[in-house]
């Protein structure tokens, strides 16, 4: 029978195993003042106790992913169970986002993903159901392999931030922000990628005028083979193929 410092050794290994994953604490708009994103710990706090911030809610005490057998579900869209965030980053197009993670293991390499959805009405009421997904932008593998140099890494040496740019021109209104990490580090195995998507509230203002596409449901972005999900990070290769639609020119 494994000795009570044995069980407590291998206990906090996993809470050091499980805290290694991120969440995004926070974003910026062209690098002004703090906006506080969601911290999964205030998912079970009593209606009304929780800041109230632009930063959608999961049921991601863990820090947790949404696995490729759950791509169908409408968990894919802004993490497990998300409920909208109940304010709106103000910002126009043509504005520079900077996502503020609390961290992000180096293990964990993959692409980073961003997608806009417009509301149909206020995004504080939205449901994870009803957006459809336009991508703005998208970076990954960037040089060698096995397992080589990702955007990921990038976003470590940047300390855990990562820039996104709103298109110009975007017409005014409320959109959801999806910004999303897939990491490979288990992605060779079915059902072993994971992704890690965070949503937050914006609202457009400005003249511009271009509107967004109609764009594609969270639950038809992916599917389980998709050759950038079912991926061997540990291997030679010479090229990987960004998951999800084309991203949108504006």
């Amino acid at each position: 029978m494994p000795s009570f410092s044995t069980i407590a050794a291998f206990s906090l290994s996993l809470v050091q195993l499980v805290s290694a994953h991120g969440y995004v604490a926070g974003i910026k708009v062209n690098q002004g003042s703090w906006i506080q994103g969601a911290n999964p710990n205030w998912y079970y706090q009593p209606a009304g106790t929780a800041p109230k911030t632009p930063g959608w809610q999961a049921l991601n005490q863990d820090n947790g992913f949404v696995s490729p057998n759950a791509f169908t579900t409408a968990d894919i869209a802004c993490h497990k169970s998300a409920t909208p965030g109940q304010t709106y980053i103000a910002a126009t197009g043509g504005d520079i986002l900077t996502f503020f993670w609390n961290t992000w293991p180096d293990t964990h390499k993959g692409p980073v993903i961003n997608y806009l959805a417009k509301c149909s009405g206020e995004c504080t009421s939205a449901s994870p159901g009803s957006l459809s997904f336009t991508k703005i932008s998208e970076s990954a593998w960037l040089s060698g392999s096995n397992p080589g140099t990702w955007v990921t890494d990038t976003l470590i040496a940047q300390n855990f931030t990562s820039d996104f740019k709103l298109p110009s021109g975007l017409a005014p209104g409320n959109y959801v922000l999806r910004h999303e990490i897939i990491a490979l580090h288990s992605a060779g195995s079915a059902n072993g990628a994971q992704s890690y998507p965070q949503c937050l509230n914006i609202k457009v203002g400005g003249s511009g005028s271009t509107a967004l596409p109609s764009g594609t449901p969270a639950t038809k972005l992916y599917t389980p083979t998709d050759p950038g999900i079912l991926f061997s990070l540990y291997t030679s290769f010479s090229s990987y193929v960004i998951p999800g639609p084309k991203v949108w020119s504006g």
